[in-house]
């Protein structure tokens, strides 16, 4: 899940640089549209609307593991989102990692009546990442970089992508942006490799040098969630290191920075916090209020649950 939050999340802060992943020409112009096909209690990924000439839909969905059912169920999300805005419907399923692939994967379905009458076939692309050049990430958007070490890229090459992924942030967006797509990028890494290997890649970035509290994240808290780990178990290890990394913001006079940082981790597991929820949060001041709210994040399923957690 806190994959899928994450790619919900970026598309909708860079729906051009995600078009461009899926082919569209960067100069189109596109935009952000409801996702929800409440008639069946169900939303596809994200959803775009591109506008050219003809505009059309851009659907978006993305597959961390295999799932038998997902053919057919980008087949519903593609007839509702066509129904539901009247434009046709381009779906592409990205896959995030080889465990998500399958037999199955052909990105077509094909449905029959008896004796063998096909009364509906239905077409989806999709992008396995794992095949997917480095080069082509770098050549796009900022807002496709944190899929870049998912990408065709040996262990090895790592560290020279990353560094090639902060040359760009440095010169194309502000502190605050950097942050969040660090963020991103570091939690979608968990898909591929160790986090002792994300941790020590990131800690050398200099654009992150400005937050403490992330900085304490990457550095202290994955030690001391390595080693809790092997007792305990991984999830509990990240929080008793994100405890110590948030502990170690406030002892500099930090508070705020953990606050921006609950606030922005929190924005890709649940999306943007509405006016209501951010006053909410700013009007906590208890640092140990702030760190039992980190701590959270990983068992709650929104903002709103978040908060009403005793």
């Amino acid at each position: 899940m806190r994959y899928d939050a994450i790619l919900k999340n970026l598309p909708e802060d860079y729906p051009q640089d995600w078009a461009q992943f899926a082919g569209v020409d960067r100069h189109v112009a596109v935009t952000i549209i409801d996702a929800d096909v409440s008639t069946v209690s169900a939303a596809a990924d994200k959803v775009l609307r591109i506008d050219e000439p003809e505009p059309w839909i851009l659907h978006l969905e993305f597959q961390a593991s295999h799932d038998s059912t997902l053919s057919e169920r980008v087949l519903k999300y593609n007839v509702l989102l066509g129904i539901r805005h009247s434009l046709p419907v381009r779906s592409v399923v990205v896959l995030l990692r080889r465990e998500a692939d399958g037999k199955g994967m052909t990105g077509r379905v094909v449905l029959k009546l008896p004796r063998d009458r096909k009364y509906l076939e239905f077409e989806y692309d999709t992008i396995r990442l794992w095949d997917v050049r480095p080069e082509t990430i770098l050549d796009g958007g900022v807002g496709t970089l944190p899929l870049l070490p998912l990408t065709e890229v040996a262990e090895p090459e790592l560290p020279a992508m990353i560094n090639q992924m902060e040359n760009r942030f440095l010169q194309e967006m502000g502190q605050a942006d950097m942050d969040s797509l660090w963020t991103a990028t570091f939690i979608l890494m968990g898909l591929k490799y160790d986090p002792e290997v994300s941790s020590q890649l990131l800690q050398g970035v200099r654009s992150m040098k400005e937050s403490v509290t992330y900085q304490a994240i990457l550095k202290e808290g994955w030690e001391i969630g390595r080693e809790v780990g092997r007792e305990v178990g991984r999830e509990e290890g990240l929080e008793a290191g994100l405890e110590r990394g948030l502990r170690k913001g406030r002892v500099a006079g930090r508070e705020e920075e953990a606050r921006r940082i609950l606030l922005a981790q929190g924005s890709k597991l649940f999306g943007k916090p509405s006016a209501k929820i951010r006053k909410a949060i700013s009007n906590i001041v208890e640092p140990a209020v702030l760190e039992q709210l980190a701590l959270r994040l990983l068992d709650a399923k929104n903002w709103s649950d978040l908060l009403d957690t005793p």
